[in-house]
This record gives structure tokens, sequence and C-alpha cells, in this order.
């Protein structure tokens, strides 16, 4: 088996521990080095404190490099994961933040808050991506960066050929929830899921063993009873508890609980502390955790606890690329150009659907069926302003990023659209490109 050397790149994230944990653990994957690149060089060596504690404590044979040097991280490898934050956490606060003190929805991934980590994620992945093509340009890139369908689409337009798997485990979080609630095995499902990343739905859940489509039970119970959130944190309690609210409107499929953004923004609003927000509560709890355990560690190198382990995250990301490296041809949710995957989805979008992922890449799996009027229409029009964000991005246009903005699902009108905007370009300064 040959032995492969890896990068992460964007390492000083909390996820990085379970990555690395499920790569070393995976026996049909053989690691000889793992780099770890960030250009915050604090956190990134924190992370490598505790990298080489778990490393030594389960007696794994691998080198680890902690760099902030592209060469150093980038030169021949093999496979690069890439969850790059531009702007860190200290910028995603604003994202949730100025759009809630105008009474829209402040979040990640979704809605204006959204579009502005777009705009930084473009700017900052396209230039990693440049790192990574000049030093290993065959090298396979395992994409986490969100927002995922506009981080898609913006490296299809500049890099069309590029060995590059967009992938994004919200799927399996809902689906783990469902399991961990109503005591089925996820491994016995093959599911049918379309949309785009952080807004679609489960068209059926097919279980192998009781040889039938559960998703209406599912549905069922799930409205029933709601979902188990004991143990999660605070505000991802909070979506789990909504997501009956979803089925209670729309019962016919299973949505993707974002979507909770877009069709009951206004209670989301309401319902939102505009002073302490889900990026408040990391840095409030994973990001100090990272801090913690690296300090404990410096303290005491034979500590007996850490409390990091390979997770739901890093072992999606990891099984993809063992279906790549052992040409497994296993069945994953990936963010894909549609090409007629969904036959009535105009065909220059970017969806999240079923894939084979082999050792030659991506195969999306063609739905045998037309998506309903109300899903086409909800992601036509997420569509055309993510697009119209892209081109505001290579066109350094104002004029495309205010019809981007105005058309977002989440706006009322053009004028808070445009206050808004205004307010983020202040804020994000050279993070953003220079919009004329």
């Amino acid at each position: 088996m040959k032995k492969l050397k890896v990068a992460i790149a964007g390492a000083g994230s909390g996820h990085t521990p379970g990555i690395v944990l499920a790569l070393l653990k995976k026996d049909d994957i053989s690691i000889d080095e793992i780099r770890l690149y960030d250009i915050d060089r604090e956190r990134n060596e924190d992370i490598g404190i505790i990298i080489n504690y778990l490393v030594k404590k389960y007696r794994y044979d691998v080198t680890i490099v902690v760099t902030s040097d592209p060469k150093v991280a980038f030169e021949d490898i093999d496979f690069v994961f890439t969850q790059i934050r531009a702007g860190g956490m200290k910028m995603r606060e604003l994202d949730e933040k100025i759009p809630l003190k105008h009474g829209l929805v402040g979040q990640e991934t979704c809605g204006l808050g959204g579009f502005s980590y777009a705009l930084r994620s473009m700017k900052g992945f396209l230039g990693l991506i440049e790192y990574i093509h000049k030093y290993s340009p065959k090298c396979w890139i395992l994409n986490y960066t969100n927002p995922e369908t506009i981080i898609t689409e913006v490296v299809r337009r500049k890099y069309p050929d590029l060995n590059i798997v967009n992938a994004c485990d919200m799927t399996i979080g809902i689906e783990d929830i469902i399991c961990k609630t109503f005591g089925y095995n996820r491994k016995n499902w093959i599911s049918f899921y379309y949309g785009l990343n952080h807004f679609g739905w489960y068209k059926s859940i097919y279980d192998i063993e009781e040889k039938r489509d559960i998703l209406p039970e599912i549905i069922e119970k799930i409205l029933k009873n709601g979902l188990d959130v004991e143990g999660e944190e605070k505000s991802w309690a909070k979506t789990w508890t909504n997501y009956r609210r979803l089925l209670e409107y729309f019962p016919d499929s299973l949505p993707n609980n974002y979507l909770e953004y877009y069709l009951f923004s206004e209670q989301i609003v309401e319902e939102s502390n505009k002073e302490y927000t889900r990026a408040n509560e990391i840095m409030d709890g994973r990001l100090k955790k990272i801090k913690d355990t690296a300090d404990k560690i410096r303290h005491d190198p034979d500590t007996d606890e850490v409390g990091y382990d390979s997770s739901s995250h890093g072992n999606y990301i990891v099984d993809i690329a063992s279906s790549i490296i052992n040409n497994k041809n296993e069945r994953f949710m990936i963010i894909v150009p549609n090409n007629g995957t969904i036959k009535n989805l105009r065909e220059d979008v970017v969806v999240e659907v079923p894939c084979h992922v082999n050792a030659k890449g991506v195969e999306p799996v063609s739905l045998d069926f037309n998506i309903p009027d109300f899903h086409k229409g909800l992601m036509e029009a997420q569509v055309a302003s993510e697009k119209l964000l892209v081109d505001a991005y290579f066109e350094n246009s104002y004029q495309k990023a205010l019809e981007a903005f105005t058309l977002n699902q989440t706006v009322p009108n053009a004028k808070v659209a445009k206050i808004v905007l205004d307010e983020f370009i202040e804020a994000n300064g050279d993070f953003w490109p220079d919009l004329k």
C-alpha cells in the first residue's frame, strides 16, 4: 500500500483532530506524513501540540509537520483537505450580527451573512488553490470550505480541470440525529437527496434490511416525537427542535435543516440573540478548548485525556478519500455541476446530489424524476442570487453584488439589501474584492 503525504489547509480548526484520527484509523489508507497548514500560526501551533500528543498516545507511525509556508505544506502532496475560514471567527461574528442589527437572518452560510462570508471565501480559497496548483497540480483536493455551492461555482469557473471534490457533512448530520433518536442504522440506507448545499430535500431513504422506503415513517416520527437533542450544543439543540416546524408546513419530503433560515426568516430573527450568536458560542467553546487543551499538554505531556476523537465530520471526508484511493465507487452526497443530473433544472447549476466516487473522480447519479415546482422555484431564485454574487467577484461589480443581495430570499427589499451591503464592504475591507 502506497504511503501518502496529506495536507490539511485551515488546520487551526477544531475539526482537525477528528480528521487526523479518522485518517490514521482508516485501515485501507497508509499515511506517511500529515502537514498542518494555517495562516493563523498560534492556532496551528496549538493544534500541532494536540495532534502530536494523539500520535504519540496511540503510537501512530506518521510524521507531523506544522507550517505556515505554502511550499512546505503542499509540495509533492497526494491529498489536501481544505477547511479554511477567511477572516476567522471574528469576521464570522460580524457576518451574523450585522444582518441581525437590520432585522435580517444572521447566519454563517445563509442569507447576507453567508454572502459576506462567500466573498471572503472566494478570494481566500482561490489564493489557496493557486498555491496547491503550483506545488502539486495533480493532487486531490477534498473541500469542506463554506459556502460550498458558491465555492464550487467559483473554482469551476477558474479551474475547470482541477481534481477537487466538494463535500458537506450536513446530510450525515441529519441522518445521524435521526438514527440517534429512533434507533436506525444509516449504514443500511440508500438515500436520494437533491438540492443546493444547505438547501435541499430527501426524496427517499431506502432501508436495505427493511427492503422499503422508510422516509414517510421517519417524517411521521419526527412530527410526533421531535428529535433527541440531548448532548447537542445549545444552538444546534435549538435548530433540531425547530426542525419539526419545517415538516409541519411541508411534510411531503425531508428538508435540510438550513431551509429554516429561508422559509421562517422572520421567526429566526425573533428567536435570535443579537448580542451572542453562534460565533460567540464557538469562540467560548470549541476555540477555547483548543487553547486549553494545548496548554494542558504543554504543562503535562503525559496527561491521560484530552477529549478528542475521530468524528462523523472527519470520517465522511476520509471515507471519500478512501473511495478514490481504493477505487471503491462508494456513494456520497457531493456538490457537482448539474449538467442534466436534475433534468428539470438549468444545466449550469451547481447541485448537491448522490454521487459515486472512484479513482477517476465523481460520477453523479441522475435523478429519474422531475423535482417539484416548489423546490425548483426556491432553488432557482437561490441559484440566481449566488451566480450574481460570483459574477460580482470576478467582475468587481458593486451592481451585481447589490442584485445578489436584493435577490437573496432572506431579504425583503432593495433598500435594506443596500444598507447591509455597504456596511459589509466597510467591515470586510481587503478580505473582499474591490467592488466598483
